[in-house]
């Protein structure tokens, strides 16, 4: 495994704890993938390299930002999707793209099915015992999981 991979694993763990943790992904982990992006690329390819990155680093955000104009999405969820744009270039981070689309899809249809059963398994919730941010977070569904299997999964080399 090269640098590139150990990047992408380490900085896809951090952000899948952190947003399974806080439903929240830190600065600091999307700054760390940018950082190491775009110092891997230049360290490749020099020049070219860091244009190489910063291309992808802008494809990586403009990929989500509609989702998150539309409220779909959070801010880090884009953030840490340009960080890996930085690493993979624009060419791989389609393919990341792709499959962390299919992949939160899939994510997202298991979340609402297990909470449905949930909720039939057990009595009702009173409406006063949770806060508005509780509300928020009980709702929300972890995109950081798809984000990183999807670029994991651009990185297995192709037989």
């Amino acid at each position: 495994m090269n640098a590139q991979v150990w990047i992408a694993i380490l900085v896809g763990l951090a952000a899948v704890i952190d947003d399974l943790a806080r439903r929240q992904i830190s600065n600091w982990i999307c700054v760390a993938a940018l950082a190491g992006g775009l110092g891997w690329q230049a360290g490749q390819y020099g020049w070219t390299g860091l244009a190489y990155g910063l291309g992808g680093a802008v494809a990586g955000f403009a990929v989500f930002l509609i989702f998150y104009l539309l409220g779909g999405m959070g801010g880090g969820d884009v953030k840490l999707m340009a960080g890996f744009g930085a690493l993979l270039g624009a060419g791989r981070l389609v393919e990341a793209a792709l499959w962390t689309a299919g992949l939160g899809g899939i994510i997202a249809l298991s979340v609402l099915g297990f909470r449905a059963l949930r909720n039939k398994l057990r009595a009702p919730v009173e409406a006063g015992e949770l806060t508005v941010e509780e509300k928020q977070k009980a709702a929300s569904i972890p995109y950081a999981p798809a984000i990183a299997l999807g670029v994991w999964l651009s990185l297995v080399p192709k037989v």
